[in-house]
């Protein structure tokens, strides 16, 4: 059944999102464009649930070092 929308989301739920989004950011940069002078330098993924929960994460490269990296994620929902 349903749940009623004032309840939370289950942090189960929540935890394999976030599960989901390593894996994928991992994949990607392993694809990443590297030459002398150019390459990638953020990568971003974006999710969508059914209930318009949107989350948002970027990781971008540090003063162009290919092995410092910060991870930024920020959640929200979209309005309907």
């Amino acid at each position: 059944s349903p749940h009623p929308s004032s309840q939370l989301p289950d942090p189960a739920i929540e935890d394999q999102g976030k599960d989901y989004i390593r894996p994928i950011l991992t994949q990607y940069a392993a694809v990443c464009v590297r030459c002398p002078g150019y390459g990638t330098r953020t990568n971003t993924v974006v999710l969508v649930d059914s209930e318009g929960r949107v989350t948002f994460t970027e990781r971008n490269m540090i003063n162009a070092d290919i092995d410092q990296w910060k991870t930024s994620t920020y959640q929200f929902k979209l309005h309907t």
